[in-house]
């Protein structure tokens, strides 16, 4: 049987790969983004609740109503941006089924959507699913920083779509108002519609804000926003996410989303709903990564690894140009065989082949996994 793909270019995935030879050659792993410690007792014993009384068929469409309220009051709070939560919320499950969702619903066939490199890896496949034709535009390195000139020259009269990340993964970098300020100058007189990832919301440092796509009116209207519990409550294999969208766009990104999932798993989204009616536990989880970033760095000293600057996300890149001249595919290979450490090789997020030098190690673990690791990689 011939079957003629529609992704020909695209195999397993870094996350599957590094994870696999991290258990295979018992490697700390520090590549894929999960926490290795608990979820908080009170949410698991809510779901448990909700499991026990009933709450165990589909729920609507959309996310169960408790669940879209209390994201709607989050946003308000935090954003001041007001959300209908009956027909501008999405509960998804997770946040790469909402983009998913975000990016099928409004591209078709031709449409160009650019894409800021190093990019998360499910941008481009679902962009060329549907048609669209990616445009890259590369953060500039070593500070990973955007040139706003580069973006606007990428844009044409058949851009259709921006994606957005920030806090950004791989990279750490978040935006600023500098940043939001050239974006909105760039979209005037245009209908490019912007699609902001923004599942690490709640993970930023020193002192910096998040500059939410949703605190700006004027980008709001054309945007969809996506965001995931999994990253704020370490419950990442729940899967969980929503989308915020102005009701036209919402109505698009549903159409598609019921054909994805139809309904997300009901008794975590009513324990979710409970939940966030503590706010401390959201708004404390900067100061609990940053902590972690803290110690990694502190541990990471006296090796030969160069920390380069992180301001969100549970991801450190580093600079490994002393140790090895080495690619960082194959640097990251040989780390977890022959030093048991696994990593990411941040090239793969690229759509041409990079040469930085560098590679990305997650932070969301125990202390105990950190000082491990730390002290395998400060022998080397």
């Amino acid at each position: 049987m011939k079957i003629q793909s529609k992704l020909p270019n695209v195999g397993v995935t870094i996350f599957t790969i590094m994870s696999k030879l991290a258990n295979d050659h018992q490697a700390i792993n520090l590549s894929q983004g999960f926490p290795d410690f608990d979820v908080h007792p009170d949410l698991l014993a809510l779901v448990n609740k909700y499991m026990r009384s009933g709450h165990n068929q589909y729920a609507p469409m959309q996310g169960v109503a408790p669940l879209r309220e209390q994201i709607a009051d989050k946003v308000l709070a935090l954003y001041n941006a007001s959300y209908d939560p009956e027909s501008e919320i999405t509960v998804t499950s997770g946040g790469t089924e909402a983009l998913f969702a975000a990016i099928s619903a409004v591209v078709q066939q031709g449409d160009e959507v650019i894409v800021l490199e190093p990019a998360f890896d499910s941008y481009v496949p679902v962009i060329q699913l549907n048609g669209g034709i990616p445009v890259y535009v590369a953060y500039k390195f070593p500070d990973y920083r955007i040139d706003w000139d580069d973006v606007r020259k990428a844009l044409s009269s058949k851009t259709r779509l921006i994606i957005l990340n920030s806090p950004h993964n791989p990279t750490g970098a978040v935006f600023t108002e500098t940043d939001i300020s050239a974006l909105k100058d760039i979209l005037l007189d245009t209908d490019v519609l912007l699609l902001s990832d923004e599942v690490y919301e709640h993970i930023i440092f020193d002192g910096l804000r998040h500059e939410s796509i949703s605190r700006y009116p004027e980008l709001v209207e054309r945007s969809f926003v996506v965001s995931s519990f999994g990253k704020t409550y370490h419950t990442t294999g729940w899967k969980i996410g929503y989308c915020l969208a102005p009701a036209p766009l919402s109505k698009e990104f549903q159409r598609v989303h019921q054909f994805l999932t139809f309904a997300s798993n009901t008794p975590i989204q009513y324990a979710y709903a409970e939940f966030m009616k503590n706010k401390d536990i959201y708004l404390s989880l900067s100061a609990f990564y940053q902590q972690k970033r803290d110690k990694f760095l502190s541990l990471m000293e006296n090796s030969r690894f160069k920390a380069m600057p992180c301001h969100g996300t549970y991801f450190q890149m580093v600079d490994y140009s002393s140790i090895s001249d080495e690619s960082d595919v194959e640097f990251s290979k040989r780390l977890t065989t022959e030093h048991g450490v696994a990593s990411i090789p941040p090239s793969v997020f690229y759509h041409r082949q990079v040469d930085h030098k560098v590679l990305r190690f997650c932070f969301a673990k125990k202390d105990e996994t950190l000082e491990n690791a730390a002290e395998r990689l400060r022998k080397i």
